[in-house]
């Protein structure tokens, strides 16, 4: 058993990166941005996911632009072109065994953008969608898991929070969750010192008669 066993009283999925595969898509959009504003893009690259693209800009003090028009010109981009986006293995079957008033869906991404990708993913629709217009503070600040596990009735400390990226991370453990990491998308190993799953193909559920959560790995 993972966790030794211990039960959840609910999942909280980061989106991408956690239970889907959006990499392709944000890279090739926000190179051209980053090319536009003659930026390494390189370098905006390794800060960008798990955040708020309104952050991301805002932290970046350029001159001569409106951070909100950029950031909606972006998420039209990343709307319109959804080439590749695809369902981390195993996740479709893995959420869908899910109680429905057990799971939710803690993105940094605007609820639109959320919409056409979980679609395109072929993802079931979370019955609780936390975007990012829905917190001030986006990640890696807690609010927004903590508001998940607020409308789901679950005390934060019952839940577990799936993450892949640094600031998803610091997040969870801020709100006071269980984390556990997702590196289906990470190229080179990311040093934490949770526990990490690739992907949800060997993840077996166990769902207790009071709706309780327990996870273990399937023997081969």
């Amino acid at each position: 058993m993972l966790f030794d066993g211990r039960s959840f009283g609910a999942f909280l999925f980061d989106m991408d990166g956690t239970v889907l595969n959006s990499i392709a898509v944000a890279e090739r959009v926000w190179t051209a941005w980053a090319e536009r504003q003659g930026l390494d893009a390189a370098s905006l690259l390794a800060t960008v996911h798990g955040r708020k693209a309104i952050e991301t800009i805002t932290r970046l003090g350029l001159s001569g632009i409106d951070p909100a028009e950029e950031v909606r010109l972006l998420t039209q981009a990343e709307i319109d072109d959804v080439a590749g986006v695809e369902a981390i293995a195993g996740a479709v079957d893995f959420l869908k065994r899910l109680p429905r008033d057990r799971w939710a869906i803690v993105t940094s991404a605007p609820r639109e953008l959320a919409r056409v990708r979980l679609e395109a993913a072929g993802l079931p629709w979370p019955p609780v969608l936390i975007a990012g217009e829905d917190v001030q503070n986006g990640k890696p600040a807690p609010d927004c898991f903590v508001l998940a596990a607020s409308i789901l009735g679950q005390p934060i400390e019952e839940c577990l929070v799936f993450e892949d990226a640094p600031a998803g991370i610091e997040a969870g453990d801020a709100s006071g969750a269980s984390v556990l990491v997702v590196s289906a998308t990470h190229s080179v190993p990311l040093s934490t010192p949770h526990l990490s799953i690739e992907n949800y193909d060997h993840l077996a559920l166990d769902v207790s008669p009071n709706g309780a959560l327990r996870l273990s790995k399937k023997m081969d």
